[in-house]
């Protein structure tokens, strides 16, 4: 086949209130609004990057999708080592944000459990299970 992909572009979200999920995005993952997307004077939509360009989410107004969602985990956001996945267990912790803690998946480590506004349920993955520069 000499199609290729080189990543995602981005992900997107329904939410049921975008300025309440835009401030639970930025606050908790610590992603930046770049684009907004305004119909009729109404916010309907965001664009989210966090601070190394690496994970871009968008977030859309649609309240009955997002209900449909709640519980769901469309997205894993990828850590380079366990130490960074028990900073954000950490970061996690010192917000009060509930969350399920690091459980072994089918490769690697995963924090689990964290929901935003909506319900829809946001996974951080490390997915190398012999990561050397981390002691447990």
């Amino acid at each position: 086949m000499d199609a290729t992909l080189n990543g995602f572009h981005h992900v997107k979200l329904p939410v049921t209130d975008v300025a309440r999920s835009r401030d639970w995005y930025e606050r908790v993952l610590g992603l930046r609004v770049f684009i907004e997307f305004v119909e009729d004077g109404t916010l309907m939509g965001v664009a989210l990057r966090d601070a190394n360009n690496a994970v871009d989410v968008a977030l859309r107004q649609d309240p009955v999708r997002a209900a449909a969602m709640a519980g769901f985990d469309p997205m894993a956001l990828c850590v380079p080592t366990l130490r960074d996945l028990k900073a954000w267990q950490q970061r996690l912790d010192d917000l009060a944000e509930p969350h399920g803690g690091i459980v072994t998946g089918h490769v690697g480590e995963v924090l689990v459990g964290l929901h935003d506004p909506d319900g829809i349920e946001i996974r951080f993955y490390h997915p190398a299970q012999d990561d050397l520069e981390d002691a447990r």
